[in-house]
């Protein structure tokens, strides 16, 4: 399956979440819904998957992504009214940080679901990390 396709995925069971809650719940909820769409969709995940976060390949702390999906997507959920920049950057330096060639950003706090797409420039494909 290529990322076009599991991303594209991913955005149909985070539609279908929104569709069916609305907005207004806490991340917790869309995060416990969103799993049982990618289940049910065929995608192979980790929910709250902790990964190792490198300075100048020091290991500097972790951080816990909400979604792993196909062990190539990130997936970071928001609950919040409006998306920020700083959300996109968290998302973005998320992506970079793991080692992961894409991430999505989704939020279910708006009344329209809110979802943005970034990439690893750094990510390359012929030498993947492997995790």
């Amino acid at each position: 399956m290529t990322i076009d396709e599991i991303t594209y995925k991913i955005n149909g069971c985070a539609m279908k979440v929104h569709n069916t809650l609305g907005n207004g719940f806490q991340e917790v909820i869309y995060q416990r819904c969103l799993a049982i769409e990618l289940e049910r969709a065929g995608l192979n995940f980790g929910r709250e998957m902790e990964q190792t976060i490198f300075y100048e390949g020091i290991e500097v702390g972790t951080r816990r992504a909400d979604f792993v999906v196909e062990n190539q997507v990130i997936v970071e959920l928001k609950a919040l009214i409006n998306l920020e920049d700083v959300h996109l950057a968290q998302a973005k330096n998320y992506v970079v940080a793991y080692d992961f060639p894409v991430g999505l950003l989704i939020n279910f706090g708006a009344t329209s679901l809110q979802f943005k797409k970034v990439f690893n420039p750094k990510y390359n494909p012929v030498n993947p990390k492997i995790k």
